[in-house]
């Protein structure tokens, strides 16, 4: 199987495997190219054209489809058309083996035999992988292009953490300490809406570097999170509004800083909320503990 290199082109180290030709094409004098394209003519028109005029025709099918399959292989591996390296272009995230694996060639496959097609919809079904651009390249290679998908938020659903991009499209469950500074978007249908919320929050920029987890709420509307434990809820209609509502209400009177631990801005001619539970009270006897200096 190949692997990848620094520059991102892969050789396998499958061998490359040995062909013996049949007779017929062991022609002494003439170059292994013309060979080869002289082989082929012959297994698609000659070979047909014999047991056809022999007279038997079920066996002329087998005989032709036979002799122009042993031709084709003989030609391509007489031509040199035989995969030989791998060649990848905008590959950041993505493993290298995950990558191979899905392309499913390795050296001296034969280039003509690959289906490129098939081979473009199984590394589009990697995670990383938000399309994928498949050829062949003559005479002895594969070249694959590739776009990654950006990493959006993270999502919590089901007690499972995963990566995802703006879309909602699953990217990875591995390797999530690196987009800790993402926002985490918590329900089993956020992951689509997570774009659209995001566009939203970021009208009102001090809001939103504050904001540290969106909570979807019955498939309809959201809770959302700050940075200190409070927590706005937002109605199912109307929540842009209410967003800059909330803006309003911080900029005026700091409420984001008070004792509060709900804002409930579902109730559009009112706001509702609910403070912090008081501490609990200190069993007799027990004295508080004396600040400590610092040292």
């Amino acid at each position: 199987m190949p692997s990848l290199r620094s520059r991102d082109v892969a050789r396998s180290a499958k061998r490359t495997p040995r062909f013996t030709a049949p007779r017929w094409l062991r022609v002494v004098g003439f170059h292994k190219r013309a060979i080869a394209v002289g082989a082929l003519l012959i297994a698609t028109t000659g070979g047909s054209a014999w047991a056809w005029h022999a007279g038997k025709v079920g066996d002329a099918q087998v005989f032709a489809a036979q002799f122009a399959n042993d031709a084709l292989i003989a030609t391509q591996v007489t031509a040199g058309l035989v995969v030989n390296e791998v060649t990848v272009e905008g590959r950041v995230e993505t493993a290298g083996a995950d990558l191979l694996g899905a392309l499913g060639v390795g050296r001296g496959d034969l280039l003509l035999g690959f289906d490129a097609d098939a081979a473009r919809a199984r590394i589009e079904g990697l995670g990383w992988i938000r399309s994928a651009m498949v050829s062949r390249r003559l005479p002895d290679r594969i070249h694959v292009e590739v776009t990654e998908r950006i990493p959006f938020a993270l999502w919590q659903s089901d007690r499972r953490l995963l990566l995802i991009d703006r879309e909602g499209a699953v990217i990875t469950d591995r390797g999530l300490g690196q987009f800790s500074n993402l926002p985490m978007i918590v329900g089993t249908d956020a992951a689509p809406h997570a774009g659209a919320l995001m566009d939203m929050l970021a009208l009102v920029p001090g809001l939103h570097t504050r904001v540290r987890a969106a909570v979807r709420v019955g498939g309809r509307r959201w809770d959302i999170h700050f940075d200190n434990g409070v927590v706005a809820k937002l109605p199912e209609e109307g929540a842009a509004g209410a967003w800059s509502r909330l803006a309003e209400l911080d900029s005026q009177y700091r409420i984001l800083d008070r004792a509060v631990h709900v804002i409930d801005l579902r109730l559009g001619d009112r706001l509702v909320l609910r403070l912090e539970p008081p501490a609990p009270p200190r069993p007799p006897g027990v004295k508080p503990k004396a600040p400590q200096r610092p040292a």
